[in-house]
């Protein structure tokens, strides 16, 4: 089967990363059945685009036809890849927004994204990516399908990295807060459900809760921003439907809805309220939002002091400046690196740098390992900086380490991608060379302990 090159595809939409078009399919009898292309957005995708539409196509005996838009086939257009998906006649949600939904409207469509969400969740997948570019909407039969499922997970819970914000899978808008890798929390179901309160958000009231001015900004605001209630920015929102919305956007997972089908049940109750006397009385939210499953909560129990004395030490070397050595103890699995990774939400805001390197029994022999691995946890994002971001740091590092990088270079070799070829240093006695190393290091160090990391 391929599709009919005599009749053009019409483009449809399109999120920054795929462009969606409507064509045709002709099967081998020569019929024609009407699909969605999907293609990326880019003359020249990354290898992370083409691998997002292959994982999405792997992903098709997972998914049902009644809640999600099901792949067909896998080709290339010419140098593009493109996602051949049925066509059920919906519409991208993001098109239908722009001002606040009326009520009645909004229920009833937000009962049958739950309910395509909900069943997504039974069958063991994580989407990772809801928002209204990948929510398609029947406006005649009311049918409501998911689609962008090019970074769903099969895995019930997975943990991500901190990452740089710039670099990670998802649209930070609607970014859960544990998926931005800063939470020191793990990525469930629960995720899903903070982005569909982003979605509904912004159905309600016509805009987003958070606005930003950068990848780091966003983050911030899901991390530590608590936004207006949606019944603050419109008055029209029945109270109950504002408190349905706010429960969804929960910082923590355990404050949140736990299902869909929990989520489900209190909108329809809205909606049986709202039909019967235009109005919607409180009631109490969540009373069938039962887990299908075991959820243990992450938080950190019986170590608040111990996190407090790491935030009290960062707080006392931004405020006076002197350095300070801090050590964390304790036996192999105790959960030292948990503690530790606290301090991530903290240092979002000032945008602070975080560098982590672990002692390894294998590498005792190796000087500065543990400190090494540290710094290329500090450099490798770096990397993915703009030009003009990047070479304000190129300058920084070139004017700290002189004529003596190379040192530096030998011990976090992504030096060189940044600063280019170092030169050779020259030979001193053992006791010289030590004491260059130390005051070199020193200045490495900080190039990265700066004011505008600290506030």
């Amino acid at each position: 089967m391929a599709l009919d090159p005599d009749n053009g595809s019409q483009a449809l939409w399109e999120d920054g990363e795929r462009v969606f078009s409507r064509g045709w399919r002709m099967d081998r009898d020569g019929n024609r059945s009407a699909v969605l292309v999907v293609m990326p957005a880019a003359e020249h995708p990354s290898r992370s685009s083409l691998d997002r539409l292959v994982h999405e196509f792997a992903l098709r005996d997972a998914r049902d036809g009644a809640w999600a838009v099901q792949p067909l086939e896998l080709g290339s257009d010419g140098a593009r890849p493109m996602l051949v998906l049925q066509d059920t006649g919906g519409e991208a949600l993001h098109r239908l927004l722009g001002s606040p939904m009326e009520v009645g409207g909004f229920l009833r469509l937000a009962i049958g994204i739950a309910a395509a969400l909900g069943r997504l969740h039974q069958r063991g997948l994580v989407h990772k990516n809801i928002k209204p570019a990948n929510i398609l909407v029947n406006g005649t039969t009311g049918e409501v399908r998911l689609t962008g499922f090019g970074i769903a997970s099969r895995l019930s819970r997975e943990r991500q990295t901190a990452e740089p914000p710039e670099t990670l899978a998802g649209t930070l808008a609607y970014m859960a807060p544990e998926q931005t890798g800063r939470m020191n929390r793990s990525i469930d179901s629960r995720s899903d459900l903070y982005a569909l309160g982003i979605t509904f958000y912004q159905m309600l009231t016509g805009s987003l809760p958070f606005t930003a001015s950068d990848p780091m900004d966003w983050v911030h605001c899901h991390l530590a921003r608590r936004p207006l209630a949606p019944v603050e920015r419109c008055k029209d929102v029945p109270g109950p439907v504002s408190a349905i919305v706010m429960k969804l956007l929960a910082k923590t997972a355990e404050d949140r809805y736990q299902t869909a089908v929990g989520l489900e049940s209190d909108l329809r109750s809205c909606l049986t309220s709202w039909v019967a006397q235009r109005r919607i009385d409180d009631f109490p939210l969540g009373e069938y939002d039962t887990p299908d499953r075991l959820l243990l909560p992450e938080r950190l129990y019986g170590r608040q002091r111990e996190v407090e004395t790491l935030l009290a030490s960062f707080d006392r070397i931004v405020g006076g400046g002197v350095p300070e050595l801090v050590l964390v103890s304790g036996y192999s699995g105790i959960g030292k690196s948990s503690v530790v990774n606290e301090l991530h939400k903290v240092l979002v805001s000032p945008r602070g740098l975080f560098g982590s390197g672990k002692f390894d029994q294998y590498k005792r022999d190796i000087p500065y390992a543990t400190l090494a691995q540290a710094f290329q946890n500090l450099i490798r994002p770096l990397l993915s900086k703009s030009e003009g971001e990047l070479g304000k740091w190129r300058d920084a590092l070139r004017d700290a380490l002189g004529a003596n990088s190379r040192l530096i270079a030998n011990l976090v070799p992504e030096l060189q991608f940044i600063i280019g070829e170092t030169p050779p240093v020259l030979d001193l006695p053992p006791q010289d060379a030590q004491r260059r190393f130390q005051l070199v290091f020193r200045r490495f160090i900080g190039v990265f302990a700066r004011p505008e990391h600290s506030r």
